[in-house]
């Protein structure tokens, strides 16, 4: 099948790469750059989407189109010149590949398109599925308006799936990269009251998912991909210390992440409570890989090898 995968070089575009290329699959990219021979080619600015690589110059030749490109949320302030960056990232680029579905005269079999459980807001204790109302906030109103640009390629008939993502565990995400020298540091911490609940996944299980709800025609629409036993924040700060030989005992309070990242972000972001359930993946038989965060996290931290003091039975 021919694939094409905007966002291919972030975390979880290039894993998807990865494993559609190693199941046969041909992928095309959509850079930012100059397109090269079997590329797409976008431009924000001029909100402008090239596909005269691709074969035949459309998209008329594509089974399937991913959408997973996005600026980074967090932890830094959310600027007014930051915003734009951010929702043009996800809303432009989103609403450029569905006009170009649309307009196919063979359009591509499905759309699945990124966004994420930010779409729920913070919502305390409150279990959150598909059906779910959406929250409040900017982080809720951007998922919102990404979910909203799929509309042309819906409104022509395509299956559209959109992804709402949790945490990914993986070596390579900026979650673990960031905190994995204070957990073996000694200096993990939870995160205001640690009361809030994370939606997490595993990269391995996400990947699996995209691909899960790509091929299986009766996924349609929203689509939460995170794993079935979401956790509040004090159990993965003590999950991620256990990882890494080493105990959680500090907290990080309200005010002083305010003070680094801003109001915003902490309450969007930071310490939002969300705890999602991936109704639609259980229910079409998807099987999860590392269903529990003990595995998950053990599963990420692999594939950075073991820090000073890690390996052995004793716990510092």
């Amino acid at each position: 099948m021919r694939m094409l995968v905007s966002g291919s070089h972030g975390l979880i575009g290039s894993a998807l790469v990865a494993r559609l290329e190693a199941d046969g699959h041909s992928v095309h990219r959509v850079v930012r750059d100059e397109a090269a021979e079997g590329e797409a080619a976008i431009d924000l600015v001029g909100r402008r989407l090239d596909l005269c690589g691709l074969p035949g110059g459309n998209l008329d030749r594509i089974d399937a189109v991913f959408q997973f490109s996005g600026e980074r949320l967090a932890p830094v302030r959310w600027s007014p010149a930051r915003r734009e960056r951010v929702r043009a990232s996800r809303v432009v680029t989103t609403d450029l590949l569905a006009r170009a579905i649309a307009a196919a005269d063979t359009p591509p079999a499905v759309f699945v398109s990124a966004s994420a459980v930010g779409y729920y807001g913070s919502r305390a204790d409150e279990v959150l599925d598909e059906s779910s109302q959406p929250g409040s906030g900017f982080l809720a109103e951007l998922c919102g308006a990404w979910e909203a640009a799929t509309a042309p390629a819906r409104d022509a008939g395509v299956r559209v799936v959109t992804i709402r993502t949790g945490i990914v565990l993986a070596a390579a995400s900026p979650l673990i990269g960031m905190q994995l020298p204070l957990y073996r540091a000694g200096l993990g911490a939870h995160l205001g009251s640690g009361r809030q609940w994370m939606s997490w996944i595993a990269l391995d299980d996400e990947v699996a998912a995209i691909l899960h709800t790509a091929l299986t025609p009766s996924i349609e629409g929203p689509c939460n991909l995170t794993a079935p036993n979401p956790v509040r924040n004090r159990e993965f700060t003590e999950a991620f210390a256990r990882a890494v030989h080493r105990r959680s005992v500090l907290g990080i309070p309200r005010v002083a992440l305010e003070l680094a990242m801003g109001h915003e972000v902490v309450n969007d972001v930071t310490l939002a409570s969300q705890r999602v359930l991936p109704r639609k993946l259980t229910e079409s038989g998807f099987s999860f890989a590392h269903p529990l965060l003990d595995d998950a996290l053990a599963s990420a931290l692999a594939g950075r090898g073991p820090g000073p003091g890690e390996g052995g039975d004793s716990t510092p």
